[in-house]
């Protein structure tokens, strides 16, 4: 989608949203395999300021805006979790669905806002409801949450994607390390403090270009039905 300044209306509550339920996805999992660090800690909650992270919420987002990338993304505080808590699955096991859960949520929410993107956006029901409501309904309501709709099927989709990376400490990370053997796990485990630093020098030199958009546009092309 090209930039555009006056869409950011859109996009930040979009990116918001997107970040908040991925955290919200670690927290609630955790929470039912046994592990209530994420209840304790106030962070199975929408309200954005206990999930709000300086550099990943706001930074990254208006650093991608300022450079117009063709992608925004970010990510949120992340969900305190205690693996010895996991009763259910055990610590391996129990990481390995706390880290998918962040992602399949946001693929689930891209799914969501997709569907309903392709219905309001379809001639018959455009039709229908120009005729009830007339054109002003369309340019004041309806516009205004289709590009909302399109801004979460991309962020949410993009979300998914970067998290998805098998670098810790993103949940692609955590997912790897907890399939590996425990030897090869405990090699990894120091990369994880750099990890962000990491991502960061992969994103500004281009190189997560070329691993995240050409899945990111096969998704939101079909999810938005382009």
């Amino acid at each position: 989608m090209e930039f555009d300044i006056t869409k950011l209306i859109f996009m930040i509550p979009a990116l918001m949203f997107a970040v908040i339920i991925h955290e919200l996805g670690h927290g609630i999992i955790a929470n039912r395999l046994g592990d209530p660090t994420p209840k304790f800690a106030g962070r199975l909650t929408f309200n954005p300021i206990p999930h709000i992270d300086i550099i990943g919420t706001l930074l990254v987002p208006a650093i991608l805006i300022i450079f117009k990338s063709p992608i925004l993304f970010g990510w949120a505080k992340p969900v305190p979790i205690n693996p010895a808590n996991f009763r259910k699955l055990g610590y391996r096991k129990g990481m390995a669905v706390t880290a998918a859960a962040g992602p399949s949520v946001n693929f689930t929410a891209a799914v969501g806002f997709g569907i309903l993107y392709q219905i309001f956006s379809s001639d018959a029901v455009v039709g229908s409801l120009t005729s009830i409501f007339g054109m002003g309904f369309i340019k004041s309501v309806l516009t205004p949450l289709l590009i909302f709709f399109q801004y979460s099927v991309s962020i949410n989709v993009i979300l998914a994607l970067f998290n998805l990376l098998p670098i810790p400490p993103l949940d692609g990370g955590r997912i790897l390390m907890s399939i590996l053997p425990p030897e090869l796990e405990h090699k990894l485990e120091p990369v994880e403090q750099y990890g962000f630093i990491i991502v960061i020098i992969l994103l500004f030199i281009g190189v997560l270009n070329f691993i995240i958009i050409p899945p990111y546009i096969f998704l939101t092309r079909v999810l938005l039905g382009f």
